[in-house]
């Protein structure tokens, strides 16, 4: 006797195959910007690989995405972006294409240590002894495993200096939470998150200390930078930054503005200028003729390492230390 219910049986089979693929397909993630993406790489290590909004070499202030990146914005399940004060583009897109979508604005997440942006271009002196002391101790242990508090160093109204990545012990405060979010889209990888949190903590610990080993020694020469993105790091090793070229990155600085900042240097001693490969490198050139500074280059994004380092956070900040060291030692 032929079976009639064969195909029937066959076709439930298929669908029963097709839930259990979905169920253990890997989960979509989108991240912003390349320190953000490696992060959260760590954290999906052995998973699946994290998708890169804002490629290497792009200044996230004032992006435009393609429609490719539009695309992955509305297939995600989780994405993860620092915030409005970083990323304007990305408010409307992460309302209208991305609205199902788990989403981490590292920013607010509990235990992030917030700075204020500073305004204008030549900062204040400080002791820097002290913000050493209050930035190393943000988080015990360098973010590690104690139940955090949202901090803010500034008030709820003022803006906030969004370059948080910079700070290891906020890169710790990232892993975490992307390790949470993602547990709560994708539970049966829950186990293996956690892991990769634990030791990519581990791994930002040694980070921390090894930074501090290198930048020590130049602690106490200061420096001026193309753009105000370095705060978290000055604060979190006592570095002595004197003022930034541009007040923000998307406007050239006044003439007045170059002839305050070379006073600065001549002022306090300033031993070098740093560009970033975002942008113009001929004004750090007009500041440092006939002051006696020397002329770096640092990358908050790692516009110029990415490739060659495989997008690790590490080598992003190692690479930073580097250039502070070099300069800012050579210039002794």
């Amino acid at each position: 006797m032929r079976n009639h219910h064969r195909p029937l049986v066959a076709l439930g089979a298929a669908a029963l195959l097709g839930i259990a693929c979905a169920a253990d397909a890997a989960p979509r993630v989108v991240a912003s910007i390349p320190p953000v993406h490696a992060l959260v790489g760590e954290v999906m290590a052995g998973v699946a690989e994290p998708i890169l909004l804002v490629p290497p070499g792009t200044s996230p202030h004032g992006y435009q995405m393609r429609p490719s990146e539009a695309a992955a914005l509305q297939e995600a399940q989780l994405v993860v972006w620092v915030g409005p004060d970083l990323e304007t583009y990305l408010v409307r897109p992460l309302a209208s294409l991305a609205g199902g979508a788990r989403q981490v604005q590292l920013t607010a997440v509990p235990g992030m240590t917030l700075l204020p942006a500073r305004e204008g271009g030549v900062w204040a002196e400080h002791d820097h002894d002290d913000d050493h002391e209050d930035g190393a101790t943000a988080h015990d242990d360098h973010g590690h495993d104690e139940e955090h508090e949202h901090t803010h160093a500034a008030a709820e109204d003022q803006p906030i200096d969004a370059h948080i990545w910079l700070s290891v012990a906020n890169a710790g405060v990232i892993v975490d939470a992307v390790a949470t979010a993602l547990a709560e889209i994708d539970p049966g990888n829950a186990t293996t998150y956690a892991a990769n949190a634990a030791s990519a903590r581990a791994a930002l610990r040694a980070l921390a200390d090894e930074l501090e080993q290198t930048l020590k020694p130049v602690r106490e020469r200061p420096f001026v930078v193309a753009h105000d993105a370095w705060q978290y790091m000055e604060r979190e090793l006592g570095l002595r930054a004197a003022g930034s070229i541009t007040v923000s990155p998307d406007r050239p600085p006044s003439a007045q503005r170059l002839s305050e900042l070379r006073r600065t240097i001549a002022e306090r001693g300033a031993v070098c200028i740093f560009a970033e490969p975002q942008y113009r490198t001929d004004l750090v050139e007009v500041l440092v003729a006939g002051t006696g500074a020397r002329a770096g280059v640092l990358d908050p994004l790692g516009t110029e390492a990415w490739p060659a380092s495989g997008g690790r956070y590490a080598d992003l900040m190692r690479a930073n230390a580097a250039a502070l060291a070099d300069c800012l030692g050579a210039a002794s």
